[in-house]
């Protein structure tokens, strides 16, 4: 991901002070200038979103061996262990008091709560649906943005994001497969989506505090504590998994979540959460594409079009309203 020098996902970003003699650098509503925005900003989301498209291949790989909460803990625990690696020689403090508040908020609800109701989600509905249900959440993100953060309702995001919306619609509608949606799947598709709407919000004040890398890791350990009762059942099933089913596994802990977590929060740091959320409308139109490239399945037009309708509102998002 690009970075500048002493800058990184892992450390707050310090913005330098405007050249002698000249006008300071445009701001965001996060106080961080535009062009950091646009240099690093934009490498963490594109790293975000095309890692979090392939956990949904990675997922349906190894789903038929790992049940939903012991796929949520072996994830968690991979990403403690590689992430901790490299947030725990430079953590110098841990949060105190209040400040532990929000992020057991998130910890739970995102790190735990909204991963094992995905998975439980995708046992009963269609990729097509699931992707659909769960893309309510940037919806929701722009709308609590507005109102607890005070970034407003910007005219273009609200309809890139309806644009966007619909892409990721056409998308459900030509899935290949087609199911009946089991009504506890679309509730907890639902749920899940409410959690990451809830924790990123939640999440956006503690990234004024902490870094981008600390913020995630202490997350990841809330999420992994609870997810503890999984662990007998993930001990039996990676007996019994196969070996390709083991590594998907690590590839889910390491890439999509500790990684993929990290540069997201980065970019949450550097921009407004709505304008963000309203990226993983990429996230679909992206997994259709790695699903063509590594599991050879062909695209319909459906998808295509529905991929080229995301990108289309994604880019009215970003439009500034005059």
């Amino acid at each position: 991901m690009a970075s500048t020098a002493g800058t990184s996902p892992l450390q707050p970003h310090s913005p330098e002070g405007p050249p002698t003699g000249g006008s300071a650098p445009e701001e965001t509503s996060s106080g961080k200038p535009a062009s950091s925005v646009n240099a690093l900003g934009v490498a963490a989301v594109v790293v975000t979103v095309v890692l979090w498209a392939s956990a949904f291949v990675g997922i349906r790989a190894v789903g038929p061996s790992f049940s939903p909460g012991a796929l949520t803990l072996g994830r968690l625990a991979i990403a403690a262990v590689v992430l901790g690696a490299v947030v725990l020689p430079k953590l110098r403090a841990l949060p105190r008091g209040r400040d532990w508040w929000p992020i057991l908020a998130y910890g739970v609800m995102w790190f735990a709560g909204y991963n094992v109701a995905l998975n439980a989600a995708e046992h009963s509905l269609d990729a097509g649906t699931s992707a659909l249900l769960i893309n309510v959440n940037p919806i929701l993100v722009a709308v609590m943005a507005g109102i607890i953060l005070k970034e407003g309702f910007p005219r273009w995001l609200i309809i890139g994001s309806l644009v966007a919306f619909g892409g990721v619609a056409v998308i459900a509608l030509g899935s290949g497969t087609r199911s009946t949606a089991d009504v506890a799947g679309v509730l907890l598709c639902l749920l899940a989506a409410a959690l990451a709407a809830v924790s990123v919000i939640i999440q956006k004040p503690v990234l004024r505090k902490f870094p981008a890398g600390q913020a995630t890791w202490f997350g990841i350990m809330v999420g992994l504590l609870c997810c503890l009762p999984f662990g007998g059942q993930l001990v039996t099933e990676l007996q019994a998994a196969p070996l390709p089913a083991t590594l998907g596994l690590v590839y889910l802990g390491i890439f999509p979540t500790a990684i993929a977590f990290t540069t997201w929060a980065y970019a949450l740091s550097l921009i407004d959460a709505g304008k963000l959320a309203a990226t993983t409308y990429l996230v679909p139109g992206t997994t259709v594409l790695i699903s063509w490239l590594v599991l050879s399945e062909i695209p319909t037009v459906w998808g295509l079009v529905g991929g080229a309708t995301c990108l289309l509102g994604v880019g009215l998002t970003r439009r500034r309203s005059r």
